[in-house]
């Protein structure tokens, strides 16, 4: 066995590296600046954790919350390396206490924000701690055109320049084509060694169903899973504030986090989530970027999200330690509005035009009939082969499809005429008023209450029309144009299926779905066993002040109710239990483990 894989069991307690882990750390020890993109929950951190203890020197971690800060350090000290972190919510005095302890090498690993590492002051230090690596967490940041743009990220190329012979690793979960080069670019890595692992994260299941009255329909998703922990994604603040309030008010503890929140607040919100006190968060997007917590066991967005890429980081959130984990989409069309109500706030005509094409991206997906997983991994430019997911609404239970040649040739109609004769295009709300027989201003004005399609589909609902206006899109027969208030044009394929009045086959809107009944990474139990083993983590982690998973994930304590471990040895042999806390831990777990089976008989497991 050799160092790299004597350091994972010994210190991180694993007996194998998650894709692609060990090739970064065999690039980053050989002195290579290297590139990293790892899925959510795909084992980042350990990428320049364990190297750190195998080099001489220090490892600087660049990293943008303080919250992580604090959370990748006690789960490092839990596991016995000496790591520290430096920023604003520290005092005067721990702060001198630990820069001497810097001074004097007793850390291998320093995480710290970019702007403190980019202070005058600070360069002298960097020189003087012998550090022997550098590694950039949440790179994206640095791109503009990455979902978490941060200006100070643009301020680490003068690493390069002050620690010349430093080797630059760069991480990130969620990253297009254009972002990766970006990252490369601004932080001047010299020919990395590049790792881009697979987007998919098969523990995870995909639904989205219509919204309708969301705080019923949250609470009764949250009142199945009375024992799961769970993170739903808000618009905006005062949705996250109400949405607390109202699940509060039904019996589910919940609080909110967002920037209108003091600081003193979204810390403590935030911390009661970690700690398991309370088990639901409802959050604007400012919450979650490098939220280490393993067992959030859900993801609800109650409100559309902007783009794609930011969804995928949202839902990524859950099941971080592989075990089953569902994301759940509240969808109505309408709120797309509110989103493009931001985007008109953007100053920049380029940024808003990628902001309407990224948002009508994620309209697609909600809406599309087809397997979301490929879908979401297309976006990223990753082929999903397999003819089914089975961890998704559409392959679970596909929605019906039926003969719409009568509404879509309506329809296809509508646009014919309104742009016949050279006339100017329209929206496709407008086209749905059109067909409704609306009466308002702008028909009169234009003169389209005396189209022959005026009035022709008042059988359908305004949001049915939509919803067909938005599948034809899809299909490719219909387009939006670019341009401020996009406008719907035939496609060469809409006008020939409009003159041909070939059958035109739609899907039928989404309807709520069964949940998967066997799911990728799903590990069975003694659930009696299991719920023993969470309290007394509970209780070990009260009394360290920590969060509970920095004892023992939730992987470690199924693995435990499930092979009955009566003693240390048997012990030993569960992933996740290094030294440091096989000698701290080990003799609570057994224990608990043999009383319990002084009560109960072992089960089938």
């Amino acid at each position: 066995m050799d160092a790299i894989q004597k350091t994972l069991k010994k210190t991180f307690g694993y007996d194998a590296f998650r894709p692609l882990q060990r090739e970064i750390i065999e690039a980053s020890l050989s002195g290579r600046d290297t590139f990293a993109l790892l899925p959510t929950g795909g084992g980042k951190s350990l990428c320049f954790q364990l190297p750190a203890l195998l080099r001489d020197g220090l490892t600087v971690v660049v990293s943008p919350l303080i919250a992580l800060m604090k959370d990748q350090v006690d789960q490092l000290e839990a596991a016995g390396v000496a790591a520290t972190f430096l920023n604003s919510s520290l005092k005067v005095a721990e702060s001198k206490l630990r820069l001497r302890g810097l001074h004097e090498g007793k850390y291998r690993l320093l995480y710290a924000a970019p702007e403190r590492l980019m202070l005058d002051n600070w360069q002298e230090n960097l020189r003087n701690w012998n550090v022997s690596a550098l590694a950039i967490d949440e790179a994206h940041c640095i791109s503009e055109w990455g979902h978490d743009f941060r200006p100070e990220y643009r301020q680490l190329e003068r690493l390069r320049t002050l620690l010349p012979d430093v080797p630059v690793t760069a991480l990130t979960a969620t990253a297009t084509e254009r972002v990766r080069e970006d990252i490369v670019r601004h932080l001047k890595l010299r020919d990395p060694a590049v790792f881009v692992a697979s987007f998919n994260r098969p523990n995870l299941s995909y639904r989205v169903i219509a919204k309708d009255q969301g705080v019923r329909q949250i609470a009764d998703f949250v009142s199945r899973r009375p024992m799961d922990g769970g993170i739903v994604y808000c618009a905006t603040r005062a949705t996250a504030d109400r949405l607390a309030g109202s699940l509060s008010e039904r019996g589910f503890p919940a609080l909110p986090y967002h920037a209108g929140l003091t600081a003193g607040e979204r810390e403590r919100n935030q911390e009661l989530f970690l700690r398991d006190e309370v088990r639901i968060i409802c959050a604007t997007i400012a919450f979650g970027m490098g939220i280490n917590k393993p067992n959030v066991r859900w993801v609800i967005h109650h409100d559309l999200p902007k783009n794609l890429e930011g969804y995928y980081q949202e839902t990524g959130r859950a099941g971080r330690d592989g075990l089953p984990a569902d994301c759940l989409l509240l969808f109505n069309p309408g709120d797309a509005a509110k989103q493009t109500h931001f985007i008109e706030e953007m100053h920049s005509a380029k940024e808003q035009e990628i902001a309407r094409k990224q948002l009508r991206l994620m309209m697609h997906y909600a809406e599309c009939p087809t397997c979301r997983r490929r879908e979401l991994l297309g976006y990223f430019g990753e082929k999903f082969s397999p003819p089914s997911c089975d961890a998704c609404d559409n392959c679970l239970e596909p929605r019906e499809s039926y003969n719409a040649t009568t509404q879509a040739q309506k329809l296809l109609s509508c646009v014919y005429r309104v742009r016949e004769g050279g006339r100017f295009g329209v929206g496709l709300n407008h086209l749905v008023e059109i067909l409704t027989g609306a009466d308002t201003e702008k028909i009169r004005r234009w003169k389209h209450d005396r189209l022959s399609t005026y009035g022709v589909g008042k059988d359908l609902s305004r949001p049915e029309w939509a919803a067909i206006g938005r599948e034809l899109i899809r299909l490719g027969l219909l387009e939006q144009e670019r341009g401020e208030f996009p406008t719907i044009a035939l496609t060469e394929n809409g006008l020939e299926a409009l003159k041909s009045r070939r059958i035109i086959m739609l899907t039928k809107s989404m309807t709520r779905k069964k949940s998967p009944v066997v799911r990728a990474g799903e590990i069975e139990c003694d659930e009696t066993l299991f719920d023993k083993l969470r309290k007394l983590r509970k209780k070990l982690a009260d009394e360290r002040s920590v969060p509970a998973y920095v004892i023992f994930g939730d992987t470690t304590l199924r693995l435990m109710a499930r092979q009955y471990p009566e003693t240390l040895d048997a012990l030993r042999g569960i992933s996740g239990i290094g030294e440091r806390k096989m000698a701290e831990f080990g003799e609570a777990f057994v224990r608990e483990v043999a009383e319990y089976l002084r009560t109960y008989p072992k089960g089938k497991f």
